[in-house]
This record gives structure tokens, C-alpha cells and sequence, in this order.
């Protein structure tokens, strides 16, 4: 009971005193009424900020969502088309204390969905009996290595300025995508007003991510108070707090990783052994024989780009930029990850931070090895390196430097995002969509292979048909 309530409770039983009371006297009592109900604080038990994530599990899928008071963790669902919830499911919920000034607790419920049939649509909702969520739906992804999956990917979508938003929750909810891939930045910031800026944010996104798998890296606006909401609040495969992990698809090995381990020291110099010897280790793994011949595709995903031709002074800008070459300034140094990723054969590498959209010409060393004169995208001599960080925030979008090196290819400074499909073993088809523009598509590349792995880059021109 609060001391506000018995204070007029006594109150009242004084002027009481089995005596009528004036109307002065009653008013005063009344005025009492809203601060008792203010007092009571309320129940957060409904579920909300409901997102998908794919463990790197066939037949499986991880459901994620928030309350403000505990409850059970609990997913009811069914096939489209059968018996609504005829299965469940159970998890748990782990507590996140943001480190703001009020210390605001939640709930952070995980459930992982298995057994489930590739492609097959599934309708759900999440929550306990203390409070379910809206009805949502999601296909299972596909176990083959000759599916085709389509891609939605950008980086850098804030709560306030989303431009993208809309378009994408649309095209989202009309199926045109499998996966999205959101490559860092989220929100702006996810721990403003202590973390509530982070919560309506994640409601923002609900509308997408509540019927795809919503894959994630960590970007510089996430670093506050050691990245803590971003690694409590999403769910990504692996053991490492959804720092860098890995995944298949279709003919694709996908890789999420951390550029901001170069960047922020104070949270572990380890970090940037620690992943590049874990990445060394996947990447080893990947091209195994048996491995490359199913999924001869190896695509990444990291916030800050090796390059870029933005007018910022961002680290990308720099001919040393440490993501690229690594750290020499520091005890002992740090490798970088474009000689890791050309030895091992990585085909594409997706990139945001940058408030722009820019395709380079496959490049390493700061040099152009396209595949021909003609066709620069067929059997390329180097990774092919695309930048999607426009999706909308309220830092608006970047400038170009007006004389870019030779390597880059296209540049808009529109707001919008990318798309992407990995349609078989030798095509991925790539795409600009501009949301100034009402969607229209500015850009699109084809990106042919006859050959994957660090030996495609020594061969001979060959031209192959689309």
C-alpha cells in the first residue's frame, strides 16, 4: 500500500468521524483521487516487439518478444489452413536491466519453433495466459540447397525518419521476401530516454519481422553501454551474443560479423582475435569441398565498409581503413579482413554505416579486377562489394566526395534498400529500390560464377549468358 493512500485514508477518517463532511471538505477529498491512481503502477504482461530469427536449424525457427512484468514463454501455432495452435511451444525469458538512469527492467521471451516442413506457412502467436499477441504468419524456410531465397537488406533505419519503412512493411506482408538482413545501425539509439526509444523501434519493426526472419549485426549507434541492447534484444545463431555467427541458405553461406570491434577498445581488444579467428575458422570450414560444392556462394554482412566514396571522413573514406587492413597502432596488431576474405574466396560483401547507396566494380587492394570489359560482373576477379546504409534516420542521408576512385560504379544518395535473390549455384541478381523515387528500381547488377573459391580469381575471362 502506498504512503499516499493511507495518508488519505487517515485523513479521511478523521473528517469523517461518523459526522457529515462540507462540500469544501469533500472537494479537497476528491482532488485526492488522481494521485491514487496514479500511484498504482500497471501490469505489463502483453506480449509486443514480436520478431523471427532462424537459428541455423533446418525445420526451425526462434520466436522473440518483450514484457514488462514476467510471465511464461510460450508460443500456440499450426499450419495454414489446419487447426489454429493445434502445437506449442516453450522457452524462457531472460531479464534485461538498461543501463540508463532509471534502470528500466524487461522481459526478453525466446521460443525455438523445430520440426517444422520447409516451406510450409505456419500462423502463430506468442505470449502466455496472462496475455497473447496478435495472430501472425511465417513460411519455413526452405532446406534445399536449390532454393532460391529473396533478400530485403539495409542498414542504418532510425525511429524517427524511417523513410524505407513503410515500403518495406508492405512488400514484406504481400510475401515478395524471405529473409531480411538489417546490417547494423538501429533506431537512433536503442538506449535513448533509457531505452524506450530502443522498445518503440522494435515495435516499428514488428510488422516485418513478425513474418520473416529479421538477421542482424551490430553498427556503431548500437555501442552504448557495451552494445547491451543490442545483444539482449535480438536472437541471432551461435554462442556470441549475436556479435558474428553463420548460416545457410539456398546455394549461400551467409556470415554476420562485427566491424566495431576495430573501433571500441574499451569493450576487449580479445574481440578482434576472437572473431577473426572464429571467422578463419568458418571460412575454413565453408570451403571445404564437400561444403563449397552445395553452397559455392559466400555473402557477409558488416556495418562499416572497407569503401566507400562518401565526403565524411568516415574510416572507409581512409586508404587504411581499419576494417580493410587491420590495426597497426595498437599492441599487439590487429589484422583486417580483406586479405582473409580474398584468400578464402568470399563472393560478396554487404555493407551499410554509410548514409548512401553505392555498387563498387569487384575490387581488393584498392584495385578494379572485373570479369571482362564487357561483363565486370561475370566471373569477377575479386569480391564485389555493395553499401546500403539509406534506409532512413534521423541523421539524414550522406554526400559524395565529387571525385571517387576508379572502383566506384554506381552512387545515389536517395533514401531506400536493397534486394537481393541467390537465384542458383552461378546467379545472384542484385537491385536498388528508390523510396524518393516510389520504389522505383535505380540500379541492378547480375552477379554470374562459373567458379567460387580463391582459384576463381586466377581464371580467364569467360562470357556466359544470362
Amino acid at each position: 500500500m502506498s504512503p499516499l493512500f493511507i495518508f488519505v485514508f487517515v485523513f479521511i477518517r478523521r473528517q469523517l468521524n461518523g459526522r457529515m463532511v462540507s462540500v469544501k471538505t469533500a472537494s479537497v477529498l476528491l482532488s485526492f483521487a488522481p494521485l491514487l491512481v496514479l500511484s498504482v503502477p500497471p501490469i505489463w504482461t502483453q506480449p509486443e516487439q514480436v520478431h523471427l530469427s532462424y537459428p541455423g536449424v533446418l525445420g526451425s525457427m526462434v520466436v522473440t518478444w518483450t514484457t514488462f512484468n514476467k510471465t511464461d514463454s510460450k508460443v500456440e501455432y499450426g499450419l495454414q489452413g489446419g487447426r489454429l495452435f493445434e502445437m506449442s511451444a516453450e522457452g524462457d525469458a531472460t531479464v534485461f536491466v538498461d543501463s540508463g538512469e532509471e534502470k528500466r527492467k524487461m522481459f526478453i521471451h525466446r521460443v525455438t519453433l523445430t520440426g517444422l516442413k520447409p516451406a510450409a506457412t505456419y500462423v502463430y502467436h506468442c505470449g502466455s495466459d496472462e496475455g497473447w499477441s496478435d495472430i501472425f504468419s511465417f513460411t519455413a524456410l526452405n532446406s534445399s540447397s536449390s532454393f532460391s531465397p529473396r533478400f530485403a537488406l539495409y542498414g542504418d533505419l532510425g525511429n524517427e525518419n524511417p523513410q524505407s519503412l513503410a515500403r518495406l512493411q508492405k512488400e514484406t506482408q504481400l510475401g515478395m521476401y524471405d529473409v531480411i538482413l538489417h546490417i547494423g545501425d538501429f533506431a537512433y539509439d536503442m538506449h535513448e530516454d533509457n531505452a524506450r526509444i530502443g522498445d518503440e523501434f522494435m515495435r516499428q519493426i514488428q510488422s516485418i519481422a513478425a513474418y520473416v526472419p529479421y538477421m542482424t549485426c551490430p553498427g556503431n549507434h548500437e555501442s552504448t553501454y557495451n552494445f547491451s541492447n543490442y545483444r539482449n534484444r535480438f536472437s541471432m545463431p551461435g554462442q556470441t551474443e549475436s556479435l558474428w555467427y553463420s548460416w545457410d541458405l539456398g546455394s549461400a553461406h551467409i556470415i554476420s560479423f562485427s566491424t566495431e570491434v576495430y573501433f571500441y577498445l574499451e569493450y576487449g581488444m580479445d574481440l578482434i582475435f576472437k572473431q577473426y579467428n572464429w571467422l578463419k575458422q568458418d571460412l575454413e570450414e565453408a570451403n571445404k569441398p564437400e561444403n563449397r560444392a552445395e553452397r559455392p556462394w559466400i555473402i557477409t554482412m558488416g556495418h562499416r565498409p572497407m569503401y566507400c566514396s562518401d565526403d565524411d571522413q568516415d574510416d572507409c573514406t581512409k586508404f587504411d581503413s581499419w576494417v580493410r587492413v587491420g590495426r597497426n597502432d595498437i599492441k599487439p596488431a590487429a589484422p583486417g579482413l580483406e586479405d582473409l576474405f580474398y584468400h578464402y574466396g568470399v563472393d560478396v560483401e554487404l555493407w551499410a554505416h554509410e548514409h548512401t547507396y553505392e555498387r563498387l566494380w569487384p575490387v581488393y587492394g584498392d584495385k578494379v579486377y572485373n570479369g571482362s570489359k564487357e561483363q565486370p560482373y561475370v566471373n569477377p576477379k575479386a569480391p564485389v562489394h555493395i553499401i546500403t546504409g539509406s534506409a532512413g534516420c534521423r541523421e539524414r542521408t550522406d554526400r559524395f566526395n565529387p571525385n571517387p576512385k576508379e572502383w566506384s560504379a554506381f552512387r545515389s544518395t536517395d533514401y531506400g534498400y536493397s534486394r537481393m535473390q541467390v537465384v542458383n549455384t552461378t546467379h545472384i541478381y542484385l537491385e536498388q529500390v528508390s523510396d524518393d523515387q516510389y520504389g522505383k528500381v535505380i540500379d541492378s547488377i547480375w552477379v554470374v560464377k562459373e567458379k567460387h573459391g580463391f582459384s576463381a580469381w586466377l581464371q580467364k575471362p569467360v562470357l556466359v549468358c544470362i
